[in-house]
């Protein structure tokens, strides 16, 4: 099985399958499932989110829920945890389209702390940068073998039909397609157990992915004034990532900065509305997403948790 990643999309999915994709995410002692369903002019539909404890036997806990939810016919996806995998950003090789996985495994051998032979990997284009004077980026999405083959065992093995394995960083950039407007970049900040991400896409594409070395727990647990270091600390972060990408895209207009919610949501907001370019704004799930049979997803800490997952569902 393969990286797959492939921008949001509206499904077609055949008569014989359920619509939409079902979105799997493995942790050490719950599964997370996702299933969303997309209709041209419609609002996304979440029909299914719900986590389930695996008791340390993943393959039976799929197997299970596979005869509960009657999920046989689904579409399914992995999204990979963050210490799963790598996001590189090197120079696109000068080599045929059927050359350039094989070019990149070469360039990118001495970044990886593994054999790059026991690796798998994808490619996605950084789009937007013929006449720019810079050479051609690419990003690099690369996972060790030995973590993607039991993950995928596992789901064959329960009897689902595995499609593709993605990254929370695409599900987000998924989810931030849905707040695009006016031909203008969004930026998205999340934050959830792994930490916090910072995406910038514009038109479906990911130009930037950026990870901040700072939890959901960290900003819920922080006393007054260690949640002011920490803010200090998000801030700096953002303000380089966005000025970056304004030298470097600067024939892409930003439009504004997106914060899921998160606690502390409204102090992180106060602080960076005055230290960046471009409007903040709160992102609730419930502005792009229709769930009407999911209430729990109203609430903060639910969405800080499965933001990512939902947008691999929208694949």
């Amino acid at each position: 099985m393969s990286i797959s990643l492939s921008a949001p999309s509206i499904s077609s999915a055949s008569a014989k399958r359920s619509d939409g994709w079902l979105a799997i995410n493995c942790l050490k002692d719950r599964v997370d499932l996702a299933h969303v369903q997309q209709a041209p002019g419609q609002m996304p539909e979440v029909v299914l989110l719900e986590s389930y404890a695996t008791g340390g036997d993943l393959q039976g806990a799929l197997q299970r829920l596979r005869k509960e939810k009657r999920l046989h016919s689904h579409r399914c996806v992995v999204m990979l945890n963050s210490g799963d995998f790598q996001v590189l950003q090197v120079e696109a090789p000068s080599v045929p389209l059927d050359e350039r996985r094989q070019a990149l495994r070469w360039q990118i051998k001495d970044m990886l702390d593994y054999p790059v032979e026991a690796a798998t990997l994808d490619v996605l284009d950084v789009p937007g940068q013929q006449g720019s004077g810079r050479a051609q980026q690419v990003l690099v999405v690369v996972a060790a073998n030995a973590v993607l083959s039991p993950l995928a065992a596992a789901v064959a093995g329960a009897g689902l039909k595995l499609e593709a394995i993605d990254v929370p960083d695409m599900g987000q950039r998924n989810i931030a397609a849905l707040l695009e407007k006016d031909n203008r970049a969004v930026a998205l900040l999340t934050f959830d157990d792994d930490g916090g991400l910072l995406t910038v896409s514009a038109q479906g594409e990911l130009y930037v992915s950026r990870r901040i070395d700072v939890s959901r727990q960290a900003l819920e647990g922080a006393a007054d004034e260690r949640r002011e270091q920490l803010f200090d600390r998000i801030v700096l972060e953002v303000q380089r990532t966005l000025d970056t990408f304004d030298r470097q895209y600067s024939f892409v207009p930003m439009g504004q900065l997106w914060l899921a919610q998160v606690p502390g949501g409204d102090g992180l907001k106060a602080t960076l509305a005055p230290n960046v370019y471009v409007p903040v704004e709160t992102l609730d799930l419930q502005n792009v997403l229709h769930f009407p049979g999911i209430p729990e997803l109203r609430h903060p800490e639910r969405q800080a948790q499965c933001l990512k997952l939902l947008g691999c569902a929208m694949r």
